[in-house]
C-alpha cells in the first residue's frame, strides 16, 4: 500500500482545495463524505465564507497561518491545481492527493520534480470507504 494511503487512513486533518456548497460538485460530495467518516476537513474556496456550515479558507496562505494540516486534497481543474501546487511548495506542503480530473502531465511532472509525496487519480472516498467515525 502506498505510504500516503497509509497516512490518509490514520484520518489526519485534510484541506480540500475546491470545496464547494454546490451539492452536484465533487468538491461538496467529497467534503460531506469525509466529514461523515469523522475526518476534520478544512474547505479551501476563494469565493466561499463557509462550506456546509464549516468556515472556509480563501487560500493556502490563510490555511497555513491559522491551522496545521499536512495533507492537501485537490478537486479542481489541472491548470488551477498546478498554480496551487506552486504556492503549496513555497509554503512547505509536501503531501498531496489529486482526485480524478485534478491532474494532467504537467501537474505530474511538477510533483515529480519538486519532491512531493502524492497520489494521482485515486478517489479519497473509495480509499476511506471502510473508515467510520469513532
Amino acid at each position: 500500500m502506498h505510504t500516503l494511503v497509509k497516512y490518509f487512513r490514520t484520518m489526519p486533518p485534510v484541506a480540500l482545495i475546491g470545496a464547494s456548497n454546490d451539492s452536484t460538485k465533487y468538491g461538496n460530495i467529497i467534503f460531506r463524505d469525509l466529514k461523515s467518516k469523522g475526518f476534520v476537513v478544512y474547505p479551501i474556496n476563494p469565493k466561499a465564507t463557509s462550506v456546509e456550515g464549516v468556515p472556509a479558507f480563501h487560500s493556502l496562505q490563510e490555511l497555513k497561518e491559522k491551522t496545521q494540516v499536512d495533507l492537501l486534497v485537490y478537486v479542481i481543474p489541472p491548470k488551477l491545481t498546478l498554480e496551487s501546487l506552486q504556492v503549496a511548495k513555497e509554503l512547505g506542503y509536501k503531501k498531496v492527493w489529486l482526485q480524478p480530473g485534478a491532474a494532467d502531465a504537467g501537474v505530474a511532472e511538477f510533483l515529480d520534480t519538486n519532491d512531493f509525496q502524492y497520489i494521482i487519480g485515486a478517489c479519497v472516498m473509495v480509499e476511506s470507504r471502510d473508515l467510520v467515525a469513532s
